[in-house]
């Protein structure tokens, strides 16, 4: 789809009617209390809407409608392949309504245009169709038992799910969790980001739409404390899939623990390193990777390249090649589709950033703040790993440089973390390439180039980025699904009995 101008986006925002209720049971309601709470354009502070701000009590009630859907077997029972075709069908009214998805989580997040017509919106579909297509091609198992036996291993649907999404992908990680959840057949208790809520809550009209039935997927936007905690301490939940900080994910844990056992999946943050040697090959083409892994989506990501390791040799080349890179980053309005860096998702977290940038000692490039909104690019040189801007997950447009004079003395400083989510390593050298990999402790190590894989592999951390499940590929639906032995004696009645 080509992209359209300014103008013509703003003409989409100003003409869009936005979602302000809750979704449960199959349709919109306001909060029990009756409270809401503002929806704010970051790029501009203005007031989108009033959204509902949910409680215990809605919590309780989409719970028992979440439960209720999932025990008569509306649609955890239902056959595979009438749950596939919904979710394809689901997939297309997507489709469908993508311009219009694009344009509301764009004013929403402060997510440039251009990122979300060309990346967030068409994975987000690409995403629930992949979770559908799987859904009657994933098999169970018979194992090898005597041939006085039969042992089948069966997935059965975990039950009520709780997913909690972060702010800085709205739609994307809204898919990567309800795209395994439903298909695995579960029914789902969604809270979204209190800053970015409105996509969330279009997605859940134009999934009913497609035929899901009601109290299959419940939308309930609010705080932390009134929804989140409520979600995680309920005792008819049966897990809880959450993505967001690593302080919020143990939350969950203490959540489980205090009442129902319930399974608790966290993807959290990262402080991701990209090593690169002094061989590695065409260092103009390895700057623009770490540029864009540092830099896109405001570095609003926690598989951002936060901490550049470079070898002595080449350090100064290729920061001169990723200072000219970086400057193609601008910022700008998000509706502009030449902006590359939109505006951070609240002035709350914009002092955060801006609260790290003043502890920069050697700035290298950017570290200036425009309207209370936007950052640059920035690159800042650290003495050392042990500077906060080394160690602590910063959230935002900035890339820490250290310089190592060795493989095993980046390797060992890439290490040196809390966290273990995402890691990049730029070498010629094949056997330095794959040592190096596995020797990072990452969830995801990228060789020459930065990502995240693709749908196909599963995205997780080590360490205190995340564990319990995976996001992506078929391992994600391992998390909303249980594994039941079904052992079948097929012995002659007239045989011995065996104890």
């Amino acid at each position: 789809m080509d992209l359209l101008t300014q103008e013509e986006y703003t003409s989409i925002a100003a003409n869009l009617t936005l979602p302000t209720n809750a979704f449960i049971d199959g349709g919109y309601r306001p909060a029990a209390s009756g409270k809401t709470f503002e929806s704010v354009n970051p790029a501009t502070g203005e007031k989108l809407a009033e959204i509902a701000a949910c409680g215990q009590e809605d919590v309780d009630f989409a719970v028992a409608k979440a439960r209720e859907a999932f025990e008569d077997g509306r649609w955890s029972r239902m056959h595979p392949s009438d749950r596939k075709d919904i979710l394809i069908r689901f997939a297309k009214l997507l489709t469908r309504n993508c311009r219009e998805l694009a344009v509301m989580e764009a004013l929403d997040s402060g997510k440039t245009i251009f990122d979300c017509e060309t990346v967030d919106v068409p994975e987000t579909i690409h995403c629930i169709k992949w979770h559908a297509e799987a859904i009657d091609k994933i098999y169970d198992q018979v194992s090898p038992a005597s041939d006085d036996h039969i042992a089948m291993v069966v997935r059965e649907p975990i039950g009520v799910v709780g997913l909690v999404l972060p702010w800085n992908f709205p739609l994307l990680m809204l898919a990567w969790k309800i795209g395994p959840a439903l298909a695995a057949g579960c029914s789902v208790v969604l809270k979204p980001a209190a800053e970015t809520t409105l996509t969330a809550l279009r997605v859940a009209e134009l999934a009913s739409e497609a035929g899901l039935p009601k109290g299959v997927l419940n939308i309930l936007p609010g705080g932390g404390a009134d929804v989140g905690e409520p979600i995680g301490r309920h005792m008819d939940i049966d897990m809880v899939s959450f993505t967001g900080s690593t302080v919020t994910g143990k939350r969950f844990l203490t959540y489980a623990a205090e009442s129902n056992a319930k399974e608790v999946v966290l993807e959290m943050g990262g402080k991701n390193p990209c090593v690169v040697m002094d061989d590695a090959e065409n260092l103009d083409r390895v700057a623009q990777h770490i540029v864009n892994g540092a830099f896109w989506n405001m570095g609003e990501n926690c598989s951002a390249t936060s901490r550049l390791i470079v070898h002595k040799d080449v350090k100064a080349e290729l920061i001169e090649r990723i200072s000219h890179h970086a400057r193609e980053w601008n910022v700008g309005d998000p509706l502009d589709p030449e902006t590359r860096m939109g505006a951070l998702v609240s002035k709350a977290h914009f002092d955060k950033v801006c609260g790290y940038l003043d502890k920069a000692e050697t700035v290298v490039l950017g570290g200036k703040a425009h309207n209370g909104t936007h950052v640059e690019a920035t690159v800042v040189e650290v003495d050392g790993n042990d500077h906060e801007l080394a160690r602590e997950e910063i959230f935002g447009p900035v890339l820490s440089v250290i310089t190592v004079s060795g493989f095993d003395e980046a390797i060992a400083m890439a290490n040196d973390t809390e966290y273990g989510l995402a890691a990049s390593i730029f070498t010629s050298n094949v056997k330095r390439a794959v040592r190096g990999a596995r020797a990072i402790r990452a969830g995801t190590v990228t060789v020459n180039s930065f990502g995240e894989g693709d749908i196909t592999t599963p995205f997780g951390g080590y360490k205190q980025s995340g564990f319990g499940g995976r996001d992506n590929s078929v391992h994600a639906h391992d998390q909303y699904t249980q594994l039941k032995t079904i052992w079948i004696d097929l012995a002659d009645d007239d045989d011995e009995a065996v104890s």
